[in-house]
Order: structure tokens, then C-alpha cells, then sequence
């Protein structure tokens, strides 16, 4: 059942809205963090009940107004619930950035990866952006300038061919991408658009990588605030359109 959504006004068309899933941690906190400090109405999506209303508490305590919604992208009746109870809250959605994914496969083979792992990160990761997408598409209407952010990955990219790292993660990734193509057709009034973030140190990540949580949302924060509305159907790092 979706709990922690409570209507503090942000119901006015005059109060900028944004869901991000995934945001208890790593680059979706940074993303609803930045949101909130710019004076959106933030909704912390996650699975896990206690991650997110902390997460939220800290949003909301640090940088403007957050609010926990519990979702999980890869179960169709909890986004369902979901999007019922932020329909409750709000009359329209202005951003909807899906961040939640996972990688379960490190560095295995792609004839080491099985069926069931590929489906596992399939549901997640692509499945779980459109189905939350579908789900909110009647309130993301409602804004006046509906925006989709993606959150992907340089693996997803077909440029360059792949290099053999995490086969399912990447698989999934293009895959996204190829849903945002997709969708940017099918709502030609929304911004669709897919991000790489690069190599950031989040739990996903590791501390080695090269960029820090900061960096990595810079892309998705402008996507969902700034860049022009007629900017749709790309895939972009650092603000800067790149290749499929």
C-alpha cells in the first residue's frame, strides 16, 4: 500500500511538481535534493518505506519541500497505487525522472547471464520507467510543460559496440533508451529524454569511479528544469547530446 503522501498545496498550478523513483540514495537523492532547492514540490519515490521518509525528512529539512511516495517500479499494482495516491495530492505533474534501477550481474558473460537474471533487470530498469510513465502520463499532461527524464547509461550506447561489462545492466539500458525514442513520439507535448550520467560513486558505482553524486545529477536537474521543452527524444551527458 502507497503511504506518505499528505496535500500541503502543491496541488496549484503555480507550484512546480517532480516524482523521482529511486530516491532514498545515490543520484535520485541528489536529483530531489537539487529539485527541492529550486522550489519544486518533490515526491521521494521508493520501495522501502524507512529509506524513503528519511530521505524525505532530510530533503525537506535541508532544501524545501519533500514528500515520501512509496513505489516500486518493477510491481504494475504498487505504481498503480502510487500513482492514485499522488493523483490525491497533486492536480498535475511537471517532472517525472526514472532513476530506480538496479545491476545485478557485475562482470559476468552474457552466456554466464540467465534468463531469469536478464528478466529480473529488464523489469526493473526498463519495464519499470515505462510502466511508471504510462501510470503518470494523465497528470504529466496536466503541466504545462510535461518533462521525462531517463535515467540510462553509457552502456545502454549501440555507438562503439559493447565491451562485455555487466551484459544484462547494459541490455536493459538500451533498451530504455530505445522506450524513450518511443515515447517522445507517442507525447509529442512532454520532453522525453534519456541521461548518462557517467561513472558516479554511489553504492552502484563504487568509490573508485570518476564522478562525484554532484556531477552525476547535473544532467538529469537541467533535463527536468531548465533545457528547452522542444529538446525531446535525445540522449545526453554533460548537457551535450549524445549517439545511440
Amino acid at each position: 500500500m502507497t503511504e506518505g503522501v499528505t496535500n500541503n498545496g502543491s496541488g496549484s498550478p503555480s507550484v512546480r511538481t517532480a516524482l523521482i523513483t529511486g530516491a532514498n540514495k545515490g543520484i535520485g537523492y541528489e536529483v530531489a535534493r537539487q529539485l527541492a532547492a529550486n522550489g519544486f514540490h518533490v515526491f521521494v519515490g521508493a520501495r522501502n518505506r524507512k529509506a524513503g521518509r528519511k530521505a524525505a525528512d532530510e530533503i525537506a529539512t535541508r532544501a524545501g519541500t519533500a514528500t515520501f511516495l512509496e513505489i516500486d517500479v518493477s510491481d504494475s499494482n504498487s505504481v498503480t497505487a502510487a500513482a492514485h495516491e499522488l493523483g490525491k495530492s497533486v492536480d498535475h505533474l511537471d517532472v517525472l525522472v526514472n532513476n530506480a534501477g538496479i545491476i545485478a550481474d557485475g562482470d559476468k558473460a552474457i552466456l554466464e547471464t540467465t534468463d531469469d537474471l536478464l528478466r529480473e533487470t529488464l523489469e526493473t530498469n526498463t519495464l519499470g520507467a515505462l510502466r511508471v510513465t504510462r501510470a503518470l502520463a494523465p497528470l504529466l499532461a496536466k503541466s504545462k510543460a510535461p518533462r521525462v527524464v531517463n535515467v540510462s547509461s553509457g552502456g545502454g550506447q549501440l555507438t562503439g559496440g559493447a565491451d562485455g561489462w555487466s551484459p544484462a545492466y547494459c541490455i536493459s539500458k538500451t533498451a530504455l533508451n530505445a522506450v524513450t525514442s518511443q515515447l517522445a513520439t507517442a507525447l509529442p507535448k512532454f520532453a522525453v529524454n534519456s541521461v548518462c550520467p557517467g561513472w558516479v560513486r554511489t553504492e552502484m558505482g563504487g568509490s573508485n569511479a570518476t564522478r562525484s553524486v554532484e556531477e552525476g545529477a547535473d544532467t538529469i536537474v537541467w533535463l527536468a528544469s531548465e533545457a528547452p521543452q522542444k529538446l525531446t527524444g535525445k540522449f545526453l551527458r554533460d548537457r551535450k547530446e549524445i549517439p545511440w
